[in-house]
């Protein structure tokens, strides 16, 4: 919605206030994150879509800071400024502008967000189907009467390569590529058939560095950019460069991924439906204690969901869904509505138990939230009027 007349505007307020007043009732405290964030931790734990549509300027002092592109960083960075301790118990809520830059000159660069976040919750699975149901209690309260609940489970996911036999290298490399289903197939077959052994441009540096521990890589590396007289200019620093190619000599003497691995990531990805018919399903993929343990979470979190009045035989879950966000860590979900303008993503959500810790607390916290997006759903509600 680029711009607002008086009646948009109006009516976009009342909307948000009626959201607001489901948060605050339910005992979140209505908070005003920074809308000036440093950059780093939105570039670096953000997906791609943040990474390149941040708006990211340098400060009279040489500081690297952005225009908050969304609000859940900010409410962790406040949480750590204001929490007596940074594992204490905390539930937020808030509602202002984010920005990120549209391509689409139909969509807006400044739009609203409002959502929840709970830090150091004690139960885990129940805070999580309470997220969720304030969402959707949120998103009825705008007015949304019909919608589509999407569920996923990255934690599952990581369960599942937990039990496989490969190099930890690789599990880091098909989790960071998850979200990019190309990108993940072509790596996963890679580890399946060592095509790293086929020859490519790097295949020369790849063999130079072969046997030569990270310090004897990296002072290679800095000795060929000398050489050949190359300036990095603020790419890759010679460690990350060096790294890499380690990372590749490495590979090329691993043994290639087990045809029974490469088909219970097959199989896991393949599941999707509603989350109680497809549990046989999960349970039949994979075992482990870590694959168990996960499962025996996803069970609880459908069982809070049902205690909560939730249908979640309604709901849809994919083991492929994960969101477009990287610091989500276990379970994930989005509600979307139909409207004239194609099918709208007006909420989502989901546990990122590792952002805080990234973002400089001392001791790890929990964490689960949801984000609307007010435009969207004004959008989306009153299609449906």
């Amino acid at each position: 919605m680029p711009g607002k007349s008086s009646a948009e505007r109006q009516a976009l307020e009342a909307q948000n206030a009626r959201i607001m007043r489901v948060f605050e009732d339910a005992g979140f405290d209505h908070i005003a994150p920074d809308i000036l964030q440093p950059a780093d931790i939105f570039l670096e734990r953000s997906g791609e879509d943040i990474r390149a549509n941040s708006y990211v300027f340098t400060d009279p002092e040489g500081r690297e800071m952005c225009l908050r592109p969304d609000l859940t960083v900010p409410a962790c960075r406040y949480h750590l400024t204001h929490a007596a301790k940074p594992d204490s118990e905390a539930r937020y809520c808030y509602c202002g502008p984010a920005f990120r830059f549209a391509t689409d000159q139909r969509a807006p660069s400044e739009f609203g967000q409002a959502g929840i976040e709970w830090l150091a919750a004690s139960d885990a699975e129940g805070s999580e189907a309470q997220v969720l149901a304030l969402t959707i209690a949120a998103v009825r309260a705008a007015g949304l009467e019909r919608y589509r609940v999407r569920l996923g489970d990255l934690q599952l996911f990581h369960a599942l390569l937990d039990g496989l036999e490969m190099p930890k290298r690789w599990r880091r490399r098909l989790i960071h590529h998850f979200w990019r289903p190309q990108a993940f197939r072509e790596t996963l077959d890679r580890f399946a058939a060592r095509e790293e052994q086929s020859r490519t441009s790097i295949s020369g540096h790849v063999d130079a560095v072969m046997g030569r521990d990270a310090g004897a890589a990296q002072s290679w590396v800095e000795g060929e950019l000398a050489r050949r007289k190359i300036s990095l200019n603020g790419a890759r620093s010679t460690a990350e460069i060096a790294a890499r190619l380690t990372e590749k000599a490495a590979d090329r003497s691993a043994r290639p991924l087990a045809p029974e691995a490469v088909n219970a990531i097959d199989a896991y990805l393949a599941i999707e439906g509603d989350p109680v018919a497809v549990l046989k399903d999960l349970d039949a993929v994979a075992k482990g204690e870590a694959y168990a343990q996960a499962l025996d979470q996803f069970r609880r979190r459908i069982a809070a969901m049902t205690a909560l009045g939730l249908a979640p035989e309604e709901f849809s879950f994919a083991a492929t869904f994960g969101r477009n966000l990287e610091y989500y860590t276990g379970f994930v979900f989005q509600i979307e509505a139909d409207a004239p303008q194609g099918t709208l993503q007006v909420a989502g959500g989901g546990r990122y138990d590792d952002l805080l810790s990234d973002i400089g607390s001392p001791v790890p916290v929990s964490a689960v939230g949801c984000a609307i997006g007010t435009e969207k759903l004004l959008l989306a509600a009153g299609a449906h009027v």
